[in-house]
């Protein structure tokens, strides 16, 4: 059913904001440090996971999608919660996590651009560059 996809959300959101508590804590920012982030990654493996074993129904699916699209809205609305002047004063630890996550997200755009292989050439294509060639 539609509500097991907003249950398994639920349950993504309560453990990603224990993990988040818990990585502040040792890291020593009295805050949270990444719990939307981390909700957000257990929600994809969790529905990949359930799919992969044929434990995720159609409507289920359907369930988790809704709240794929609402991504945005829900991690805003998440992120207000938290005390960004409480992270900020806890020391350096917040701007660090922030530096380092935009250089580890560019790092991995790069990688898979690299990695990327061109469409192959349809018969037009590759008649329209002879074509130029021979011009």
């Amino acid at each position: 059913m539609i509500i097991y996809g907003t249950a398994l959300l639920a349950v993504c959101h309560l453990l990603g904001i224990f993990l988040g508590d818990l990585l502040g804590a040792l890291l020593g920012a009295k805050t949270n440090v990444g719990g939307v982030g981390i909700a957000m990654i257990l929600l994809i493996c969790a529905r990949l996971w359930l799919h992969k074993r044929g434990l995720m129904p159609a409507q289920t699916e359907m369930g988790v999608a809704f709240w794929g699209a609402m991504y945005i809205p829900v991690v805003v609305a998440m992120a207000a919660q938290q005390n960004v002047v409480s992270a900020l004063r806890s020391g350096p630890v917040a701007l660090l996590a922030a530096f380092a996550s935009v250089l580890v997200c560019a790092g991995c755009i790069s990688l898979i651009n690299r990695g990327e292989r061109p469409a192959p050439d349809t018969e037009a294509d590759a008649e329209a560059r002879v074509a130029t060639q021979r011009a």
